[in-house]
């Protein structure tokens, strides 16, 4: 069992940043890789970014390329997600995920933190 409590969310400007951190509970964190995703109202859970177990390698939405960064600290049982240059349309709940392999696919993913507001004013 893993549990995945997330924090960082709040009300930003667009072109500004924040960053979004998921603490995990238990001893085998390395053994999972890690992803965000992120849902709006009125529209379906989409996938924003993954890490793998070591954190070697990352995935990421066409969307957020070139603005989020994901990250883990296995030494921390942690995992965050810089957001820059955000937009109005970057604006959703944000939940942090596991799973024991890489995806994209949300319905894979087997743990799932309880999600964060982003809300990013124009």
């Amino acid at each position: 069992q893993v549990q995945l409590v997330e924090s960082g969310g709040g009300l930003v400007q667009a072109g500004g940043s924040l960053r979004l951190s998921c603490i995990a509970s238990g001893r085998t964190f390395d053994m999972y890789s890690m992803a965000w995703f992120r849902q709006a109202p009125g529209k379906d859970r989409e996938f924003v970014a993954a890490v793998s177990r070591s954190g070697r390698i990352t995935d990421y939405a066409d969307s957020v390329k070139g603005r989020f960064t994901i990250s883990r600290d296995n030494a921390k049982n942690t995992m965050s997600l810089q957001m820059n240059s955000l937009k109005p349309e970057d604006t959703a709940v944000y939940s942090c995920a596991a799973r024991r392999s890489l995806s994209s696919l949300s319905s894979s993913y087997d743990y799932w933190g309880q999600g964060t507001q982003v809300t990013v004013s124009s």
